[in-house]
């Protein structure tokens, strides 16, 4: 079945609300859009469905109900199996940069010397009408071979190499819609706008390139929400003529929920998907978000939350696992840290911490790790060249982890400070406002940060304010104290940044936003969904 077909036999009206010019017709032909009216028409309301069950499951959390592995699927748990297989391209993903759509950084990151690249349309990138449709556009011109850039600010030209990075595209996850694209007067789902876009206009070229449309998936919670991508991965390969298990992904295990159920997840999508990874920032937001209320996993200063220890030790460690047994990719997370500029010691005191927590990762099984930014690359690299020179680690089945359901719930222990408060002040407020001004990955003090920090900083502070926390030194966490914090935050922003800046940027919506999601009476599900109509 064509695209062609598919326009004639599914009469569908879908209304395109962003403005519309010569670059967006470019990706809204009227078969890609009959494409994206269809995956809606069939899988919208099952989406939905599964947005619903999430919020049931909070409510039991909420009453105190705790995440363990499920009963009912203890079989697939405890039976042999394997994914279909991986293409030649994905086996060795030893170092994987990330970044947005943004065209100029995309050919930088092809050319950093990464295996992979991933382009994300998610938390690295916010999700104005013009940055996801540019992005679309980036991603058409890579697989047609002509994608380049010439910088008007400095005159410089910018182009792929003779060896890039395999690509990988992450689209915004199942909870988010898509507001310049309606279904019968209805918003449709931003993931699958930004998955059938590329799959429509991509996947086969890139097939006959000798590579494929490779996907990494946001914010999983449950093997259902995989078996929904499943199918629509089935169905996009059925309705565009491709072979059955050549679309693949990598899923994100970066939620609470989805840690008990990875044996599940990766069963779901056993012919479509190559790997799971640690997206260990968005993984310490949920955990706060799931269990959040609960006093026995108040958690410290997040600065205290590392990945050797604890709840996030027990589920890198269990991740591994469950990838060799099952034959898939265990990634590891994301190194943040970006170079720092005019100060030696202090790039050479930050590349030491991306070594210490890229040998612990190869250490440990993972078969490869993230960075954010090209200088990066060679430290990852050099780390696991050293510890893993073949191609994966998937022959160490670590049949030495035994991991419980109380060993995925251990919280950190540690102090919540003063300074922490502030910290996660300073970040959030700094990162939504860039966010509202179009900008999704956002250097800040020497760390390239995306929307999961501010997601930690917005909800510690709420669950800090939930249980009346207290400080290190004996004060406790309030409205009060949180306000004035806030208040002497800004004006320290305001000294550092200018007038100017402060007035005319967007920190007035941001800092609003930002008190009124850790003011809340009840936890927000995601920032970026009040945020976005901010940004339409």
């Amino acid at each position: 079945m064509t695209a062609s077909t598919l326009q004639k036999s599914a009469p569908l009206s879908l209304t395109i609300t962003g403005k519309t010019d010569e670059r967006t017709a470019r990706v809204l032909t009227a078969d890609a859009v009959a494409f994206i009216a269809d995956l809606e028409a069939r899988f919208g309301a099952r989406r939905a469905k599964l947005i619903e069950a999430r919020a049931e499951r909070q409510k039991r959390f909420d009453a105190g109900e705790l995440p363990d592995f499920l009963p009912e699927t203890a079989d697939i748990r405890n039976k042999p199996w394997t994914i279909l297989g991986t293409p030649a391209d994905l086996k060795d993903r030893r170092v994987e940069i990330t970044g947005p759509v943004d065209r100029k950084m995309m050919i930088n990151a092809f050319n950093s010397g990464a295996n992979v690249f991933m382009a994300d349309f998610e938390d690295a990138s916010a999700p104005t009408w013009a940055n996801m449709i540019d992005g679309q556009i980036n991603l058409i011109d890579y697989a047609d071979g002509k994608l380049t850039f010439n910088d008007p600010s400095n005159g410089k030209s910018y182009a792929l190499g003779e060896k890039t990075a395999v690509l990988k595209v992450r689209p915004r996850g199942l909870h988010m819609l898509e507001a310049h694209a309606e279904l019968n007067g209805q918003p449709i789902s931003a993931s699958f706008f930004d998955f059938g876009l590329y799959a429509f206009h991509s996947a086969a070229k890139l097939l006959d390139r000798g590579t494929g449309a490779y996907f990494y998936l946001p914010k999983l919670e449950s093997h259902k929400e995989a078996a929904l991508w499943d199918d629509v991965f089935a169905y996009a390969e059925a309705a565009l003529g491709l072979p059955h298990g050549s679309l693949k992904a990598t899923i994100l295990i970066e939620t609470l929920p989805a840690a008990f159920e990875m044996d599940e997840i990766l069963h779901a999508m056993k012919d479509h998907i190559v790997g799971l990874n640690c997206g260990r920032w968005d993984y310490i937001f949920s955990y706060i978000k799931r269990i959040g209320k609960n006093p026995a996993y108040l958690l410290p200063d997040r600065a205290e939350v590392t990945m050797g220890k604890a709840f996030l030790r027990a589920y890198s460690l269990l991740l591994i696992k469950t990838c060799h047994k099952r034959g898939a990719h265990a990634m590891g997370g994301m190194a943040a840290q970006i170079p720092v500029k005019n100060d030696e010691a202090a790039n050479e005191a930050a590349f030491n911490k991306v070594r210490a927590d890229k040998e612990r990762e190869a250490a440990n099984g993972h078969d490869g790790t993230w960075v954010a930014h090209p200088a990066l690359v060679p430290v990852a690299l050099e780390v696991f060249n050293k510890l893993m020179p073949q191609a994966n680690q998937i022959i160490r089945k670590r049949e030495d982890v035994t991991i419980t359901a109380a060993d995925l719930l251990e919280p950190h222990q540690g102090q919540a400070t003063e300074k922490g408060l502030r910290e996660n002040i300073r970040v959030g407020v700094q990162y939504i406002e860039a966010w509202l001004q179009g900008k999704g990955a956002v250097p800040l003090y020497n760390l390239m940060e995306d929307a999961a920090t501010a997601e930690i900083s917005r909800t510690q502070i709420w669950q800090q304010l939930y249980h009346g926390a207290k400080l290190d030194d004996g004060r406790t966490v309030d409205r009060a104290l949180v306000q004035s914090l806030y208040d002497s935050e800004m004006a320290g922003l305001k000294e550092a940044l200018g007038t100017e800046t402060l007035e005319n940027g967007r920190f007035k919506d941001a800092g609003k936003l930002f008190l009124d999601l850790v003011f809340a009476d009840e936890l927000a599900e995601f920032l970026t969904t009040p945020a976005y109509g901010l940004i339409q």
